[in-house]
């Protein structure tokens, strides 16, 4: 593989993986945009490690992390989670990433300030968002920094609950997994600083996976995370969670145009319930 597709490749690889952690529970279209939340508690870790399929070998790019804790925001209670991707020397050599996502949202998960601040190669950008609720309607103000330096200010009154990559995640964690059906589509609207995107998530059912390096087996739900090119729909993610009350990632398998990436959960702790999808 040419150095060019290689970067692009790697690119497209990091960029897929916070919303393939994120996008894994339907949506409410009504005003009430929070959830009781049953699958994490404040000191969770999860640390993850990304590998690149290049020329038929696997190759360790980077790593990942994610955690969550209690917080406050604006004088109330709230959670700060935040995922945090780092390339590698050997990557770096292709492709710089250095991203750090940031989300706050209320106790029952609805979301209230979001930040991501990426340097991509020789570019870095940033994106903020802040929610709020009049008359119980959302509202994003939307804060664009350019890899030029140049800002951007939008707003939006999108009708519908709308989530960014990170509180989509918490959001996600405590679907009930019991009222998927195989096969189900599920559309997503999502925020950047930019626009909302409307993709869609495709429940594929069960599947008990091993993982890598010996580290065990889990049972799993299996879902796949689309978008729409050219007028035709793709799948970009497929991703395996936990069939517990955790929900948790262990491992997403990314598709790209010149190859695939996966990440494999590498370590854990504070997790909120026992990991009964565990099989020994």
């Amino acid at each position: 593989m040419e150095k060019k597709s290689w970067k692009g490749t790697f690119r497209r690889a990091l960029g897929c993986l916070p919303v393939c952690l994120f996008t894994l529970m339907p949506i409410s279209s009504h005003a009430q945009c929070g959830i009781n939340n049953t699958a994490f508690q404040s000191g969770e870790f999860l640390g993850y490690d990304l590998y690149f399929n290049w020329q038929f070998v696997w190759v360790k790019v980077g790593t990942a992390s994610m955690s969550t804790v209690e917080t406050t925001y604006k004088g109330k209670k709230a959670f700060r989670s935040s995922l945090i991707t780092r390339t590698n020397q050997k990557a770096d050599k292709f492709f710089v990433t250095r991203d750090t996502l940031t989300t706050y949202t209320t106790t029952d998960i609805a979301p209230l300030y979001y930040r991501k601040g990426a340097k991509e190669g020789d570019r870095y950008y940033v994106d903020e968002l802040w929610y709020t609720y009049p008359g119980g309607q959302c509202n994003v103000k939307q804060h664009e920094i350019a890899s030029s330096g140049d800002h951007y200010w939008r707003n939006i009154a999108p009708g519908k609950c709308v989530y960014d990559m990170m509180s989509i995640y918490l959001r996600a964690r405590n679907f009930d997994a019991a009222k998927l059906k195989e096969g189900q589509r599920i559309t997503l609207p999502i925020a950047d600083a930019k626009k909302v995107l409307n993709t869609w998530l495709v429940y594929r059912g069960k599947e008990t996976i091993s993982m890598k390096n010996g580290s065990g087996k889990y049972r799993c739900l299996v879902l796949s995370f689309m978008e729409r090119e050219d007028g035709k729909e793709k799948e970009i993610i497929r991703f395996f969670v936990t069939d517990d009350q955790n929900h948790l990632p262990v491992r997403l398998d990314m598709f790209l145009k010149f190859g695939s990436a996966k990440a494999y959960l590498t370590g854990m702790r504070g997790v909120r319930s026992p990991l009964t999808s565990k099989v020994n």
